[in-house]
């Protein structure tokens, strides 16, 4: 009773002393990343992870044998498994932290540990502080998240429970002391936090007292709010302090160990991923499964998104075996070749397999067998999956201060679609490519790519724009799409784009939207077999987009091989008929800079493309492309089907992994089945001075004939089911 009543006088000393420290503002990406800690020794060592989260009764019935048996079967070389935060699976002293109901004398994550040790396993261990339990609220009420009404937010799903504050006491003294006591006791290599940030904002006296001392201001209570943009500030930076605290908590009791938060993402990430990027050994991409509309090349994207500011540094894609659906049937199984179309993906855009099983008692076995049989094969692969880097050489940016400062309430068709439009664009036309933070397109962390697309974004600092300037006149092709470069780095609009040197075009203060019935006239007379229309040629007009700006030529542009036809109206049907068949309004604009080259739309064509799916967008879009890299693709894959291509170099291999998503499901999972597709001729540009001495084929098990020629080689394969992978020796 006397540590319990300390840790209460402790924790009431450290919320009154507010704790929040001065607020960092746009200088907290400079101070985390020049002090991040050195990563673990054994970091880069797990390839296959195994998640094991218990649920509060499974200490009572669960059978610890034989999940540690499952590890072995599986091959797996980590696990990530339940100690403490909500439930405790251990026999803690920390004052509030809830054993399991079901633990009685067992310490369930001691036997698990020590399972997993004699298997040679790294292990983490997995908390979740974002509920709590009444006698909680009763000692320390000032734990619990306090929502704008004014009164404690009991949990939505759990209501027996509290939703706990992210910001406050809760999370920085008594999870940090969680952490301690789980890192100290069982010297486990890391600790993985789940629902760390919150859930949601948070009005209690500690969020209100740091907010008002950080800003002046109180908290924000609708969207518009301007107090908005500096919670949004104070808010990261207040859980990247938190962040720091668990592991210096952690490496104070293991100095080879850190803390994971389950964390990061893409655009519309709330924390900034340039700074996760600096400051985390490694990462979980945490996207389980699909659900509603989405493509099976979403969990790729995920690995692309976390690359772009982690580099090489490990990241694993962690996916569940269930139904990821807004209904939540946690004790779900997905059909087994979704869940191998998925892991396939991942594994071909770089991730390491984590898989995660919700309980440790099995209601449906039907996930067991095909998780293993992956496993097995990425074990024996791992050789190739040990990946130095990707060899793409097209970059998509993707902005998130673009998503926080511009897109408002229409993030979605401004920010998402305009990506997953290129995304998709991109992998029908079987170009490999990378995903750009767009704060790192300086020379130092700009991977070496031939050609940048920039997918409406809008907000970019003067710093940016002179960047990507250097880029294109070092030579590298830029597309760009919309109001890129319209707003700067603060969401504040421009008089013109601060790209306008280089699209040779200025903003005339007009924008059309949404536009209906309108055209693009393609002007195959004026630029006869031009590259843009490669694939067009017998079409004399195709469908323009939804949203439009009107801009004026500054510079030369001879040739103009796509221009505007306006809309007209589509109703009635009897006056439906062209207004205007012809206009000199070029839609496309091209043109060479220095060494390089730069396409600009002044329409939102990947945005539509995303919406309609138009295979006409999809040719321009491609053409664009290439038009702008002007160098050789990597690997040109030729065959039916949509495949997701991907290139990487290692030690003494390159690799190409075809990911077959021909699929009736492909854009709604699960899929039924997988169909496999036929012969692809496959060439390949090796490294310069390099040769390759062995080929194989590492699903199918075959060893195929290739030809080598010209700084590169050619072979066949001759069907995918869901996925395959050259492997090519190099001497």
């Amino acid at each position: 009773m006397g540590r319990r009543r300390d840790f209460l006088k402790t924790s009431a000393l450290a919320g009154a002393a507010a704790g929040f420290g001065a607020f960092e503002g746009r200088a907290r990406g400079a101070v985390l990343q020049a002090g991040a800690p050195s990563a673990p020794s054994w970091i880069d060592r797990p390839m296959r992870w195994a998640q094991l989260t218990l649920v509060e009764d499974d200490p009572g019935k669960f059978d610890a044998a034989f999940w540690l048996d499952y590890f072995r079967r599986t091959q797996s070389d980590a696990a990530c498994l339940s100690a403490g935060g909500c439930v405790a699976y251990y026999p803690t002293e920390v004052p509030f932290h809830h054993r399991s109901a079901w633990l009685g004398d067992r310490d369930v994550l001691g036997e698990l540990v020590t399972g997993c040790r004699k298997l040679g396993m790294v292990v983490v261990a997995r908390t979740d502080p974002h509920a709590t339990y009444d006698d909680v609220k009763a000692a320390h009420p000032d734990w619990i998240a306090v929502g704008a009404d004014g009164q404690p937010r009991r949990h939505w799903a759990s209501p027996e429970m509290w939703v706990t504050c992210g910001l406050g006491p809760y999370n920085f003294d008594f999870m940090t002391e969680v952490t301690k006591e789980i890192v100290g006791r069982y010297r486990v290599d890391g600790v993985f936090v789940n629902r760390w940030e919150g859930s949601g904002m948070c009005y209690c006296e500690h969020c209100r007292a740091g907010f008002r001392a950080a800003t002046g201001r109180d908290l924000p209570r609708t969207a518009a709010d301007p107090a908005q943009r500096d919670y949004r500030q104070w808010r990261e930076s207040r859980l990247f302090e938190l962040w720091e605290r668990w592991d210096a908590a952690a490496r104070a009791a293991n100095p080879d160990g850190c803390v994971i938060p389950n964390t990061g993402g893409g655009a519309t990430s709330r924390l900034d991923m340039s700074v996760i990027g600096a400051r985390a050994p490694m990462l979980a991409a945490d996207r389980q499964a699909r659900h509603g509309l989405m493509a099976p090349w979403a969990i790729g994207m995920n690995a692309k998104e976390y690359r772009a500011t982690m580099g090489t540094k490990p990241v694993a894609g962690l996916f569940s075996v269930g139904v990821e659906e807004p209904y939540r049937w946690k004790d779900s199984v997905q059909s087994a070749d979704e869940i191998r179309l998925w892991v396939a993906d991942l594994v071909a855009n770089g991730m390491r397999p984590w898989f995660s099983k919700f309980a440790g008692t099995l209601h449906d076995r039907r996930w067991l067998a095909p998780v293993a049989e992956m496993f097995a094969w990425c074990h024996g692969a791992e050789r190739y999956l040990r990946n130095e880097r990707p060899l793409a050489r097209v970059g998509l940016v993707y902005s998130q201060q673009t998503a926080w400062f511009y897109g408002g309430d229409r993030v979605k068709d401004r920010i998402e679609d305009p990506i997953l439009g290129w995304y998709q664009a991109l992998v029908e036309s079987r170009i490999p490519f990378e995903l750009v933070h767009d704060r790192r397109l300086d020379a130092e962390h700009l991977p070496p790519l031939s050609t940048l697309i920039l997918p409406n974004v809008a907000a970019l600092s003067d710093t940016q724009c002179a960047q990507l300037g250097e880029f294109v006149r070092r030579g590298g092709g830029l597309v760009a799409t919309y109001e890129t470069s319209l707003f700067d780095e603060a969401g504040a609009e421009r008089r013109d784009f601060g790209l306008a040197d280089l699209f040779g075009v200025s903003f005339r203060k007009r924008r059309d939207g949404p536009v209906r019935n309108s055209y693009l006239r393609l002007e195959h007379a004026a630029a006869p077999g031009h590259p843009l229309l490669r694939g067009l040629e017998d079409a004399p007009r195709i469908i323009h987009g939804v949203w439009q700006l009107e801009v004026e030529a500054k510079a030369a542009f001879p040739v103009v091989p796509v221009t505007l036809i306006p809309s007209y109206p589509d109703l009635p049907m009897e006056k439906v008929y062209v207004r205007q068949p012809k206009t000199d309004i070029p839609q496309v604009f091209l043109r060479e800079v220095d060494r390089g080259r730069v396409a600009y739309f002044p329409w939102d064509v990947d945005r539509t493309f995303w919406d309609v799916l138009a295979v006409d967008h999809l040719k321009l879009m491609r053409n664009a492309v290439e038009w702008a890299t002007r160098e050789a693709p990597p690997v040109t894959v030729t065959g039916p089907g949509v495949l997701d291509v991907t290139v990487w170099r290692q030690k003494d291999s390159l690799t190409v992994h075809l990911v077959n998503l021909t699929n009736p499901m492909m854009m709604k999972g699960p899929v039924r089945e997988l169909v496999p597709v036929g012969e692809q001729r496959v060439r390949v540009r090796l490294p310069l001075d390099t040769r390759a001495h062995r080929v194989r084929l590492l699903v199918a098990g075959d060893v195929p004939a290739f030809r080598q020629s010209d700084g590169g080689i050619e072979l066949v394969v001759r069907s995918i089911r869901a996925h395959e992978v050259i492997a090519v020796d190099l001497t």
